[in-house]
């Protein structure tokens, strides 16, 4: 497995992720663009076939590109095995995080008072991809479907998707941009485009940004560019539209990156290890939005807690 080897034992899971992520945005890779036609499955899949949420998504879908894996499945060890599989002699794992929440009583105003706080801390769990078991059912190694030919419905599809989503849309000059106070996105007129797939792809990421207004997922939107808080928000609208991008079949690699975003993001990422994780779930909330919106709601997932516990 090509990760790092400086790797400390008992490192954290939130920093052993940033980590590997911070490596390769060193190296001029965005880990989470990939090239999603002939994907048959775009999230990755637990045992049970509901798919992962938040970090989980980008962090599996690394290490299967590092790895090479094609299967979007993930297992523990006794999962596979309870499927009949079992995992191969000197296979390494990798993690699968998920918060764990509790209680804990700590002092309140007067001496000698205290009152519960709730508290979520960050956990991790084994888990194996379904190419490093032997024995699993044919079903946990999807066959790539690769169609050369977008299929003549596909645009009209697309059409349909984006016109359910009420946001205020017009078209003139030749850059693309959302503008949180006249709550508006403004996109060059579509033939300017390499095709209705580039174009959709970055509707799509201004509308990650629209997600984000007040009077929808309330993010901060007030900093402008070149900041330090306009790249952290760009980081969830860069993430939220590679989600998209899968579920979708729109290319995102082209959309435009300017150097100071990677710059800030990695100062962003060296100075808080759970930074990544942030934007990821926020990047969830808005992707969910837009699908829901668009009328393909991500159906029969669980929550990365629920999903430890039953792997336990």
């Amino acid at each position: 497995m090509a990760f790092r080897k400086t790797e400390r034992a008992g490192q954290s899971p939130a920093a052993r992720i940033t980590q590997e992520i911070v490596a390769r945005l060193e190296a001029g890779t965005r880990p989470w663009i990939k090239p999603w036609r002939g994907v048959a499955v775009w999230r990755p899949l637990r045992a049970c076939g509901t798919p992962y949420r938040g970090m989980n998504v980008f962090w599996l879908w690394m290490v299967a590109d590092i790895c090479g894996y094609t299967s979007p499945f993930w297992m523990t060890y006794n999962q596979a095995q309870k499927l009949g599989g079992q995992v191969r002699k000197g296979e390494k794992s990798t993690i699968a995080i998920f918060y764990k929440s509790y209680t804990k009583e700590v002092e309140a105003g007067e001496p000698g008072e205290t009152a519960k706080e709730s508290r979520r801390v960050l956990k991790a769990y084994p888990v194996f991809n379904a190419d490093q078991v032997d024995g699993l059912p044919e079903r946990f190694h999807p066959a790539a479907a690769l169609e050369l030919v977008e299929p003549a419905e596909r645009e009209q599809e697309l059409d349909a998707f984006f016109a359910r989503i009420p946001a205020v849309l017009r078209h003139q000059g030749d850059e693309a941009y959302y503008e949180p106070i006249a709550d508006r996105i403004t996109m060059p007129p579509a033939q300017l485009f390499g095709g209705f797939d580039h174009y959709y792809a970055t509707l799509a990421h201004e509308l990650s940004h629209w997600t984000g207004h007040a009077s929808r997922l309330d993010r901060d939107l007030k900093n402008r560019f070149g900041t330090s808080a306009y790249a952290a928000e760009e980081l969830v609208a860069e993430l939220s539209s590679a989600m998209l991008g899968a579920e979708l079949g729109l290319p995102v690699a082209h959309l435009d990156n300017h150097a100071s975003y990677i710059d800030h993001w990695l100062k962003l990422l060296r100075d808080d290890d759970r930074a990544i994780l942030t934007a990821a779930a926020k990047a969830e909330e808005a992707s969910s939005l837009l699908l829901k919106l668009g009328g393909r709601e991500l159906v029969d997932a669980i929550d990365d807690a629920s999903a430890a516990a039953m792997a336990a």
